[in-house]
Protein backbone atom coordinates (compact mmCIF):
# COMPACT_ATOMS: atom_id res chain seq x y z
CA UNK A 1 0.00 0.00 0.00
CA UNK A 2 1.22 3.50 -0.82
CA UNK A 3 2.60 5.55 2.04
CA UNK A 4 0.85 8.92 2.46
CA UNK A 5 2.87 11.89 3.68
CA UNK A 6 2.13 15.53 4.48
CA UNK A 7 4.09 18.13 2.55
CA UNK A 8 2.30 21.42 3.19
CA UNK A 9 0.24 23.14 5.88
CA UNK A 10 -1.80 26.34 6.08
CA UNK A 11 -3.91 27.84 8.85
CA UNK A 12 -6.07 30.83 9.72
CA UNK A 13 -7.11 31.02 13.37
CA UNK A 14 -7.94 33.50 16.09
CA UNK A 15 -4.36 33.25 17.41
CA UNK A 16 -2.59 33.63 14.06
CA UNK A 17 -3.22 34.08 10.34
CA UNK A 18 -0.59 31.55 9.18
CA UNK A 19 0.42 28.07 10.27
CA UNK A 20 3.57 29.42 11.95
CA UNK A 21 1.68 32.11 13.83
CA UNK A 22 -1.00 29.62 14.83
CA UNK A 23 1.58 27.25 16.29
CA UNK A 24 3.45 30.05 18.06
CA UNK A 25 0.14 31.21 19.51
CA UNK A 26 -0.62 27.75 20.86
CA UNK A 27 2.81 27.25 22.40
CA UNK A 28 2.84 30.70 23.99
CA UNK A 29 -0.53 30.05 25.63
CA UNK A 30 -2.29 32.76 23.66
CA UNK A 31 -6.06 32.97 24.02
CA UNK A 32 -7.90 33.84 20.81
CA UNK A 33 -11.23 34.57 22.48
CA UNK A 34 -12.92 37.92 22.92
CA UNK A 35 -16.32 39.44 23.43
CA UNK A 36 -18.22 38.92 20.18
CA UNK A 37 -18.05 41.82 17.73
CA UNK A 38 -19.70 40.40 14.61
CA UNK A 39 -23.31 40.50 15.86
CA UNK A 40 -25.35 42.31 18.56
CA UNK A 41 -25.48 40.31 21.77
CA UNK A 42 -28.71 41.43 23.39
CA UNK A 43 -30.56 38.21 22.48
CA UNK A 44 -27.78 35.71 23.25
CA UNK A 45 -26.66 33.90 26.38
CA UNK A 46 -23.19 33.35 24.94
CA UNK A 47 -21.18 36.55 24.47
CA UNK A 48 -17.68 35.20 23.76
CA UNK A 49 -16.15 33.65 20.65
CA UNK A 50 -12.73 33.08 19.09
CA UNK A 51 -13.18 35.47 16.17
CA UNK A 52 -10.52 35.76 13.48
CA UNK A 53 -9.15 39.25 13.06
CA UNK A 54 -9.87 40.90 9.71
CA UNK A 55 -6.12 41.12 9.11
CA UNK A 56 -6.35 37.59 7.67
CA UNK A 57 -7.74 39.18 4.50
CA UNK A 58 -4.21 40.29 3.60
CA UNK A 59 -3.10 36.66 3.65
CA UNK A 60 -5.95 35.66 1.35
CA UNK A 61 -4.99 38.50 -0.96
CA UNK A 62 -1.50 37.03 -1.41
CA UNK A 63 -2.91 34.03 -3.27
CA UNK A 64 -6.26 35.08 -4.73
CA UNK A 65 -7.48 37.80 -7.08
CA UNK A 66 -9.87 40.41 -5.74
CA UNK A 67 -12.67 39.37 -8.07
CA UNK A 68 -12.43 35.80 -6.78
CA UNK A 69 -12.51 36.93 -3.17
CA UNK A 70 -15.47 39.23 -3.83
CA UNK A 71 -17.56 36.19 -4.74
CA UNK A 72 -17.00 34.53 -1.36
CA UNK A 73 -18.03 34.83 2.27
CA UNK A 74 -15.61 35.61 5.08
CA UNK A 75 -15.42 31.98 6.15
CA UNK A 76 -14.69 30.78 2.62
CA UNK A 77 -11.87 33.33 2.38
CA UNK A 78 -10.35 31.87 5.54
CA UNK A 79 -10.25 28.54 3.75
CA UNK A 80 -8.77 30.10 0.62
CA UNK A 81 -6.03 31.77 2.65
CA UNK A 82 -5.12 28.48 4.30
CA UNK A 83 -5.19 26.68 0.95
CA UNK A 84 -2.92 29.23 -0.69
CA UNK A 85 -0.44 28.97 2.17
CA UNK A 86 -0.40 25.17 2.19
CA UNK A 87 0.04 24.85 -1.58
CA UNK A 88 2.88 27.40 -1.53
CA UNK A 89 4.40 25.61 1.45
CA UNK A 90 4.46 22.24 -0.31
CA UNK A 91 6.45 23.76 -3.17
CA UNK A 92 4.60 22.04 -5.99
CA UNK A 93 5.00 23.47 -9.49
CA UNK A 94 1.37 23.54 -10.54
CA UNK A 95 2.36 24.33 -14.14
CA UNK A 96 4.13 21.00 -14.57
CA UNK A 97 2.53 18.70 -12.00
CA UNK A 98 -0.18 16.45 -13.42
CA UNK A 99 -3.36 18.20 -12.23
CA UNK A 100 -5.43 15.16 -13.17
CA UNK A 101 -3.89 13.38 -10.20
CA UNK A 102 -4.66 16.09 -7.63
CA UNK A 103 -7.86 16.00 -5.58
CA UNK A 104 -9.39 18.74 -3.44
CA UNK A 105 -11.58 17.84 -0.45
CA UNK A 106 -12.84 20.27 2.18
CA UNK A 107 -15.00 19.92 5.23
CA UNK A 108 -17.71 22.57 4.91
CA UNK A 109 -20.78 22.70 7.13
CA UNK A 110 -21.96 25.90 5.48
CA UNK A 111 -20.50 29.17 4.22
CA UNK A 112 -22.14 31.43 6.84
CA UNK A 113 -23.99 33.55 4.30
CA UNK A 114 -25.97 35.32 7.02
CA UNK A 115 -26.18 38.56 8.99
CA UNK A 116 -23.57 41.10 7.88
CA UNK A 117 -22.82 39.08 4.72
CA UNK A 118 -26.31 39.98 3.48
CA UNK A 119 -25.28 43.63 3.32
CA UNK A 120 -23.40 42.75 0.12
CA UNK A 121 -26.14 41.10 -1.98
CA UNK A 122 -23.92 40.23 -4.94
CA UNK A 123 -22.88 36.74 -6.05
CA UNK A 124 -25.52 35.28 -3.73
CA UNK A 125 -25.69 31.87 -5.41
CA UNK A 126 -21.91 31.51 -5.43
CA UNK A 127 -21.53 32.55 -1.81
CA UNK A 128 -24.10 29.97 -0.73
CA UNK A 129 -22.48 27.07 -2.58
CA UNK A 130 -20.97 24.74 0.03
CA UNK A 131 -18.66 23.39 -2.69
CA UNK A 132 -17.36 26.84 -3.61
CA UNK A 133 -14.12 26.44 -1.65
CA UNK A 134 -12.92 23.20 -3.27
CA UNK A 135 -14.14 24.46 -6.66
CA UNK A 136 -12.12 27.67 -6.42
CA UNK A 137 -8.99 25.82 -5.33
CA UNK A 138 -9.33 23.42 -8.28
CA UNK A 139 -9.90 26.27 -10.74
CA UNK A 140 -7.07 28.44 -9.42
CA UNK A 141 -4.43 25.72 -9.60
CA UNK A 142 -5.69 23.54 -12.44
CA UNK A 143 -6.40 20.50 -10.28
CA UNK A 144 -8.82 18.30 -12.22
CA UNK A 145 -8.98 15.28 -9.92
CA UNK A 146 -11.99 14.71 -7.62
CA UNK A 147 -13.08 17.98 -6.01
CA UNK A 148 -15.88 18.21 -3.46
CA UNK A 149 -16.90 19.09 0.09
CA UNK A 150 -17.92 16.78 2.92
CA UNK A 151 -20.19 17.70 5.82
CA UNK A 152 -19.99 15.54 8.94
CA UNK A 153 -20.36 18.26 11.57
CA UNK A 154 -17.28 18.78 13.74
CA UNK A 155 -15.50 15.84 12.10
CA UNK A 156 -15.82 17.29 8.58
CA UNK A 157 -12.20 18.17 7.86
CA UNK A 158 -10.93 15.00 9.56
CA UNK A 159 -13.18 13.07 7.18
CA UNK A 160 -11.76 15.10 4.27
CA UNK A 161 -8.23 14.13 5.29
CA UNK A 162 -9.17 10.48 5.81
CA UNK A 163 -10.80 10.34 2.37
CA UNK A 164 -7.76 11.99 0.82
CA UNK A 165 -5.58 9.26 2.30
CA UNK A 166 -7.77 6.61 0.71
CA UNK A 167 -7.68 8.35 -2.67
CA UNK A 168 -3.87 8.33 -2.66
CA UNK A 169 -3.61 4.74 -1.45
CA UNK A 170 -5.97 3.62 -4.20
CA UNK A 171 -3.92 5.34 -6.90
CA UNK A 172 -6.74 7.69 -7.87
CA UNK A 173 -4.63 10.68 -6.75
CA UNK A 174 -0.98 11.42 -6.15
CA UNK A 175 -1.79 14.54 -4.13
CA UNK A 176 -4.86 15.76 -2.25
CA UNK A 177 -5.50 19.24 -0.89
CA UNK A 178 -7.59 18.55 2.22
CA UNK A 179 -8.94 20.71 5.01
CA UNK A 180 -11.94 22.56 6.29
CA UNK A 181 -13.54 25.80 7.38
CA UNK A 182 -15.52 26.82 10.41
CA UNK A 183 -18.65 28.91 10.42
CA UNK A 184 -18.28 32.57 11.27
CA UNK A 185 -20.12 33.95 14.28
CA UNK A 186 -23.78 34.47 13.33
CA UNK A 187 -27.08 34.73 15.18
CA UNK A 188 -28.17 31.29 14.01
CA UNK A 189 -24.96 29.56 15.08
CA UNK A 190 -24.88 31.11 18.55
CA UNK A 191 -28.60 30.75 19.25
CA UNK A 192 -28.65 27.21 17.85
CA UNK A 193 -25.91 25.91 20.11
CA UNK A 194 -27.40 27.80 23.05
CA UNK A 195 -30.69 25.98 22.46
CA UNK A 196 -28.77 22.71 22.77
CA UNK A 197 -27.07 23.92 25.98
CA UNK A 198 -23.75 23.06 24.34
CA UNK A 199 -22.05 26.44 24.47
CA UNK A 200 -20.51 28.20 27.46
CA UNK A 201 -22.34 31.22 28.88
CA UNK A 202 -19.28 32.41 30.79
CA UNK A 203 -18.71 36.07 29.75
CA UNK A 204 -14.98 36.05 30.57
CA UNK A 205 -12.89 35.28 27.44
CA UNK A 206 -10.04 34.04 29.64
CA UNK A 207 -12.06 31.33 31.35
CA UNK A 208 -15.01 30.61 29.05
CA UNK A 209 -13.46 27.52 27.44
CA UNK A 210 -11.68 25.29 29.95
CA UNK A 211 -11.62 21.67 28.79
CA UNK A 212 -11.28 18.87 31.34
CA UNK A 213 -11.81 21.16 34.35
CA UNK A 214 -14.39 20.83 37.10
CA UNK A 215 -16.25 24.04 36.18
CA UNK A 216 -16.41 23.63 32.39
CA UNK A 217 -19.82 24.61 31.05
CA UNK A 218 -19.63 24.18 27.29
CA UNK A 219 -17.55 25.09 24.27
CA UNK A 220 -16.76 28.45 22.74
CA UNK A 221 -17.08 28.76 18.98
CA UNK A 222 -13.95 29.47 16.97
CA UNK A 223 -13.59 30.79 13.45
CA UNK A 224 -10.86 29.64 11.07
CA UNK A 225 -9.68 27.49 8.22
CA UNK A 226 -7.03 24.81 7.85
CA UNK A 227 -5.42 22.93 4.96
CA UNK A 228 -2.92 20.10 4.68
CA UNK A 229 -1.32 18.74 1.53
CA UNK A 230 -1.40 14.96 1.37
CA UNK A 231 0.89 13.29 -1.10
CA UNK A 232 2.14 9.85 -1.98
CA UNK A 233 5.66 9.25 -0.70
CA UNK A 234 6.72 8.45 -4.27
CA UNK A 235 5.46 11.80 -5.58
CA UNK A 236 6.95 13.80 -2.72
CA UNK A 237 10.37 12.20 -3.06
CA UNK A 238 10.36 12.55 -6.84
CA UNK A 239 10.01 16.31 -6.63
CA UNK A 240 12.26 16.71 -3.58
CA UNK A 241 9.50 18.00 -1.31
CA UNK A 242 9.91 18.64 2.38
CA UNK A 243 8.02 15.93 4.27
CA UNK A 244 6.53 16.95 7.61
CA UNK A 245 5.34 13.51 8.65
CA UNK A 246 3.39 10.47 7.55
CA UNK A 247 -0.38 10.19 7.73
CA UNK A 248 -0.12 6.63 8.95
CA UNK A 249 -3.73 5.89 9.79
CA UNK A 250 -7.27 7.20 9.71
CA UNK A 251 -10.67 6.03 10.85
CA UNK A 252 -14.21 7.15 10.08
CA UNK A 253 -17.14 5.60 11.90
CA UNK A 254 -20.67 6.31 13.06
CA UNK A 255 -22.11 5.76 16.51
CA UNK A 256 -25.74 5.19 15.45
CA UNK A 257 -26.78 6.53 18.83
CA UNK A 258 -27.87 10.17 19.18
CA UNK A 259 -27.81 13.41 17.20
CA UNK A 260 -26.02 15.42 19.88
CA UNK A 261 -24.82 13.17 22.70
CA UNK A 262 -21.83 10.82 22.42
CA UNK A 263 -22.34 7.13 22.99
CA UNK A 264 -22.42 6.25 26.67
CA UNK A 265 -19.01 5.86 28.36
CA UNK A 266 -17.17 6.86 25.17
CA UNK A 267 -17.65 3.49 23.50
CA UNK A 268 -17.80 5.02 20.02
CA UNK A 269 -14.80 7.26 20.69
CA UNK A 270 -12.74 4.25 21.77
CA UNK A 271 -13.74 2.37 18.62
CA UNK A 272 -12.60 5.29 16.46
CA UNK A 273 -9.15 5.31 18.08
CA UNK A 274 -8.76 1.54 17.82
CA UNK A 275 -9.75 1.54 14.14
CA UNK A 276 -7.27 4.33 13.33
CA UNK A 277 -4.40 2.54 15.08
CA UNK A 278 -5.29 -0.70 13.30
CA UNK A 279 -5.30 1.15 10.00
CA UNK A 280 -1.83 2.50 10.80
CA UNK A 281 -0.49 -0.91 11.82
CA UNK A 282 0.33 0.48 15.26
CA UNK A 283 -0.60 -0.37 18.83
CA UNK A 284 -1.61 1.83 21.77
CA UNK A 285 1.95 1.45 23.08
CA UNK A 286 3.23 3.42 20.07
CA UNK A 287 1.29 6.64 20.79
CA UNK A 288 3.15 9.60 22.32
CA UNK A 289 0.54 12.38 22.20
CA UNK A 290 -3.23 12.68 21.92
CA UNK A 291 -4.82 15.80 20.53
CA UNK A 292 -8.22 15.52 22.16
CA UNK A 293 -11.54 16.56 20.75
CA UNK A 294 -11.78 18.21 24.17
CA UNK A 295 -14.77 20.48 23.72
CA UNK A 296 -15.16 21.62 27.35
CA UNK A 297 -18.61 20.06 27.59
CA UNK A 298 -19.56 17.80 30.47
CA UNK A 299 -20.14 14.64 28.47
CA UNK A 300 -17.42 14.93 25.82
CA UNK A 301 -14.55 15.49 28.22
CA UNK A 302 -15.72 12.73 30.57
CA UNK A 303 -16.39 10.19 27.85
CA UNK A 304 -13.22 11.00 25.89
CA UNK A 305 -11.19 10.48 29.06
CA UNK A 306 -12.96 7.16 29.64
CA UNK A 307 -12.34 6.14 26.02
CA UNK A 308 -8.62 6.91 26.26
CA UNK A 309 -8.37 4.83 29.43
CA UNK A 310 -10.22 2.00 27.71
CA UNK A 311 -7.90 2.01 24.67
CA UNK A 312 -4.57 2.75 26.36
CA UNK A 313 -5.02 1.17 29.77
CA UNK A 314 -2.44 2.24 32.35
CA UNK A 315 -0.43 3.98 29.62
CA UNK A 316 -3.18 6.59 29.41
CA UNK A 317 -1.59 8.27 32.43
CA UNK A 318 1.77 8.56 30.65
CA UNK A 319 0.52 10.09 27.41
CA UNK A 320 0.05 13.87 27.30
CA UNK A 321 -3.41 14.77 25.98
CA UNK A 322 -4.40 18.38 25.34
CA UNK A 323 -7.17 20.40 23.76
CA UNK A 324 -6.27 23.38 21.59
CA UNK A 325 -9.94 24.39 21.67
CA UNK A 326 -9.11 26.27 24.86
CA UNK A 327 -6.98 28.57 22.67
CA UNK A 328 -8.80 28.77 19.33
CA UNK A 329 -12.31 27.68 20.28
CA UNK A 330 -14.29 24.91 18.64
CA UNK A 331 -13.60 25.49 14.96
CA UNK A 332 -16.32 23.07 13.82
CA UNK A 333 -15.66 22.04 10.21
CA UNK A 334 -12.03 23.23 10.39
CA UNK A 335 -11.22 21.47 13.67
CA UNK A 336 -9.87 18.21 12.25
CA UNK A 337 -7.41 19.98 9.96
CA UNK A 338 -6.25 22.60 12.47
CA UNK A 339 -5.76 19.99 15.17
CA UNK A 340 -3.88 17.71 12.78
CA UNK A 341 -1.53 20.64 12.14
CA UNK A 342 -0.97 20.90 15.91
CA UNK A 343 0.06 17.22 15.87
CA UNK A 344 2.35 17.77 12.90
CA UNK A 345 4.12 20.60 14.70
CA UNK A 346 4.36 18.57 17.92
CA UNK A 347 6.18 15.84 16.00
CA UNK A 348 8.43 18.43 14.35
CA UNK A 349 9.31 20.45 17.46
CA UNK A 350 9.11 18.03 20.39
CA UNK A 351 6.67 20.37 22.13
CA UNK A 352 3.13 19.43 23.12
CA UNK A 353 0.65 22.35 23.07
CA UNK A 354 -1.11 23.11 26.36
CA UNK A 355 -4.71 23.11 27.45
CA UNK A 356 -4.92 26.70 28.65
CA UNK A 357 -7.49 27.96 31.18
CA UNK A 358 -6.95 24.76 33.15
CA UNK A 359 -7.82 25.74 36.71
CA UNK A 360 -9.69 23.45 39.11
CA UNK A 361 -9.27 19.78 38.17
CA UNK A 362 -12.28 17.53 37.84
CA UNK A 363 -11.79 14.57 40.21
CA UNK A 364 -13.19 12.23 37.54
CA UNK A 365 -10.71 13.44 34.92
CA UNK A 366 -7.23 12.53 36.08
CA UNK A 367 -4.99 12.29 33.00
CA UNK A 368 -2.16 14.60 31.92
CA UNK A 369 -4.06 17.33 30.08
CA UNK A 370 -0.91 19.48 29.65
CA UNK A 371 -2.23 22.23 31.90
CA UNK A 372 -1.50 25.82 30.87
CA UNK A 373 2.07 25.39 29.62
CA UNK A 374 3.57 23.34 26.77
CA UNK A 375 5.52 20.23 27.67
CA UNK A 376 8.72 19.01 26.08
CA UNK A 377 8.01 15.51 24.88
CA UNK A 378 9.38 13.52 21.98
CA UNK A 379 6.47 12.70 19.72
CA UNK A 380 6.92 9.99 17.12
CA UNK A 381 3.23 9.12 16.89
CA UNK A 382 0.29 11.42 17.59
CA UNK A 383 -3.43 10.85 17.24
CA UNK A 384 -6.06 13.53 16.70
CA UNK A 385 -9.71 12.94 17.60
CA UNK A 386 -12.72 14.61 15.99
CA UNK A 387 -16.18 13.62 17.22
CA UNK A 388 -19.11 15.32 15.51
CA UNK A 389 -22.82 15.75 16.12
CA UNK A 390 -24.74 12.88 14.59
CA UNK A 391 -22.17 10.42 15.92
CA UNK A 392 -19.69 11.11 13.11
CA UNK A 393 -16.31 10.12 14.59
CA UNK A 394 -12.84 10.30 13.09
CA UNK A 395 -9.33 9.73 14.35
CA UNK A 396 -6.14 10.55 12.45
CA UNK A 397 -2.74 9.01 13.18
CA UNK A 398 0.30 11.15 12.40
CA UNK A 399 3.73 9.53 12.50
CA UNK A 400 7.32 10.75 12.25
CA UNK A 401 8.48 10.14 8.70
CA UNK A 402 11.18 7.57 8.18
CA UNK A 403 12.36 7.77 4.60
Amino acid sequence: MKKVVITGIGAVTSVGNTAADYWNGLISGKCGMRTITRIPLDKHDTTVAAEVDDSFEAEAGKYWKKRQLNATTTTTRMGLASAGEAIADCGVDTETYDGRKVGVIYGVIDNSFEDYELEKPLNITLKKMPNELPALVSIRYGFTGPSFNVSTACASSAYAIALGKQFIESGLCDMVVAGGISNTVTHLVISGFNQLLAMSVNPDPNTAARPFTKNRDGFIMGEGGGTVILESEESAKARGAKIYCELAGAAMCGEAFNLTAPKTDGVGMAESMRMALDNAGLTPDDVDYINAHGTSTGLNDLYETMAVKEVFGKRAYDIPMSSVKASIGHTLGAGGALEAIACIKAIETGLVPPTIHYDEPDPELDLNYVPNKPQEHKVDVAISNSFGFGGHNATLVLKRYEG
